[in-house]
């Protein structure tokens, strides 16, 4: 009998030669779809007319090309801001929320679940409009609290995932609470934790388009601009080719970092397995022999 060339897993049995192939057509199928569905919408940019010199070349004005780099600088701004105060809130959460002192969980645990549960653009308006609150601060606090109290369940999350027996080993060893979060814990649940951060930033990149609806000049308000003063049909779409590359490409370079930073604590030597030296013939303890 032919051996088999596939071993199975502890999680799940390795397909066989139909499953396979029936994979493969699952996958044929599905990008033939989509290019389907990518040619089906070039054919409705050509036929009106969107890759027109006329519709383009507005964006080589030096005003418009100003503008949209001021709204850039905008969104960037906001969105480093945030990133910053989101982390700072997220950490201060997390650390209430694994308090042994239950007032001070319980109030950390109704800021995370409160913030977490409120429109981020609910938040936005009540600052600005009830607060009377300038549009970028506005717009900062909102995605603060928002993403803060996401990413304090993101930090929750990775401490209590690191295994019981590290935290019983160095309270063991006499270590104080704060020391057994800064050396043993919180250094060994970034990595599980760095995926999910960087997604959650990733959301806070794409929420400073809000800030158009209060009037902040970020890019997709520059865009918005833009298109209500061009004269051609359909002005929206231009601009929305341009502008839709701009945050997709910065969203792929927060990915990268991410990959970037996980491949250089790999490379750490804090987090590398130390070699142990081969056991060799030693002196032997006093007593009968």
């Amino acid at each position: 009998m032919k051996a088999l060339s596939h071993e199975s897993t502890a999680l799940y049995d390795v397909p066989g030669p139909k499953t396979e192939r029936r994979h493969k057509f699952y996958g044929l199928l599905s990008t033939l779809v989509l290019l389907a569905l990518v040619g089906w919408l070039l054919y409705l940019l050509f036929d009106t007319d969107q890759f027109t010199e006329t519709k383009w070349m507005p964006f080589e004005y030096t005003g418009i090309q100003e503008l949209l780099l001021k709204g850039l600088g905008n969104t960037l701004k906001a969105f480093a801001i945030s990133a910053v105060l989101a982390l700072a809130l997220g950490g201060l959460l997390a650390v209430g929320r694994l308090s042994d002192h239950r007032p001070v969980r319980w109030v950390a645990t109704l800021l995370v679940e409160f913030f977490r549960a409120m429109p981020v653009l609910v938040m936005i308006f009540f600052v600005f409009v009830a607060l009377k609150v300038q549009p970028l601060p506005a717009l900062v606090t909102g995605l603060t609290l928002y993403n803060g109290s996401v990413l304090a369940e993101v930090f929750r999350s990775g401490v209590n995932s690191v295994e019981r027996g590290q935290r019983e080993a160095a309270y063991a060893l006499g270590m104080r609470k704060t020391q057994v979060m800064g050396h043993v814990l919180v250094p060994q649940a970034v990595r599980a934790m760095l995926p999910a951060i960087i997604s959650q930033l990733v959301v806070a990149l794409k929420d400073t388009s809000l800030g158009y609806l209060i009037t902040y000049e970020e890019f997709l308000h520059a865009g918005k601009l833009i298109a209500s003063n061009l004269d051609y049909d359909l002005p929206f779409i231009p601009v929305v080719l341009v502008i839709s590359p701009i945050y997709i490409g910065m969203c792929m370079l927060l990915s990268w970092f991410a990959q970037w930073v996980s491949r250089r604590q790999r490379r750490n030597p804090k987090t590398e397995a130390a070699e142990v030296a081969p056991a060799e013939p030693g002196t032997l303890l006093p007593g009968p022999q």
